[in-house]
């Protein structure tokens, strides 16, 4: 690919509205995310109005981390929607392997071939029909172990599949990258994995998916990593993750990224 300034460029030039199916956990973390990056956050998960509201958005994400029924219906009518515009969505398939309701749920938004499914390695390999030591919404496979998985995952879709780990893992079925940016206190902040959903369907609002995502891994990690060159623990990295990503800027991540062919 390219590198990844350019897609950070393109993304703030059009500020795309993103509208987030997100998980009460994640609503506020994410939408200061959003706003940080240069997108527009909403938070719309109504089944009343969820597909209406959709066709106002330039791009849609999905996490099922808290979902119910009514929840799990607005979702595959948002998405349904999006694929009838033509316009991205994202899929996030929070703990997938935990109950029944979620594999049910998430198989049937599977089926509805999203444009990005970004998940940790054990959810990935769940989806992709393999077993795995997920504990609850945290991964116990290496992504390492989740690489064909996500291959043939990419393949069922037709989209992209993003790996999560300490180096992530991007495929649309047949290229692949490795993206090596991030930190450690990143994960000891609870939803920013799901705030990198509304961060990628953001960048691939009107760009390549696979180039987008590509890029949009490699931005939000960078600034993790210059946040926790200023933080002092979990607690003063959040903030300092918000003013890393709004101080970013195109040619410091063309500096910053470490990406791969793989």
């Amino acid at each position: 690919m390219t590198e990844p300034g350019p897609y950070l460029d393109r993304m703030r030039q059009t500020v795309p509205l993103v509208h987030n199916i997100t998980n009460f956990v994640a609503m506020n973390v994410m939408a200061n995310v959003l706003l940080a990056a240069g997108a527009s956050p909403a938070m719309v998960h109504a089944r009343e109005e969820a597909a209406e509201f959709a066709a106002l958005a330039q791009t849609l994400t999905v996490n099922i981390g808290t979902a119910d029924p009514a929840w799990g219906s607005a979702m595959e009518e948002a998405a349904g929607t999006m694929n009838r515009l033509g316009r991205p969505w994202v899929l996030d398939p929070v703990g997938v392997a935990a109950t029944r309701f979620r594999r049910d749920l998430a198989g049937r938004l599977v089926a509805l071939r999203p444009t990005v499914v970004r998940g940790n390695a054990s959810e990935i390999r769940a989806l992709a029909g393999l077993t795995g030591s997920a504990r609850g919404v945290d991964a116990g496979d290496s992504v390492e172990a989740a690489t064909d998985a996500a291959r043939a995952l990419a393949e069922q879709t037709g989209g992209i599949v993003a790996v999560s780990g300490p180096v992530d893992f991007v495929t649309d079925g047949r290229a692949g990258y490795r993206v090596a940016n991030g930190h450690a206190l990143m994960a000891r902040v609870t939803a920013l994995g799901c705030s990198l959903n509304g961060v990628i369907g953001a960048f691939c609002a009107g760009q390549s998916p696979l180039e987008a995502t590509v890029a949009a891994l490699a931005f939000y990690g960078a600034a993790g990593e210059e946040a926790a060159g200023r933080a002092a623990g979990p607690g003063s990295f959040l903030p300092a993750f918000l003013d890393a990503l709004a101080a970013q800027t195109p040619e410091g991540l063309d500096a910053a990224a470490r990406v791969e062919r793989a």
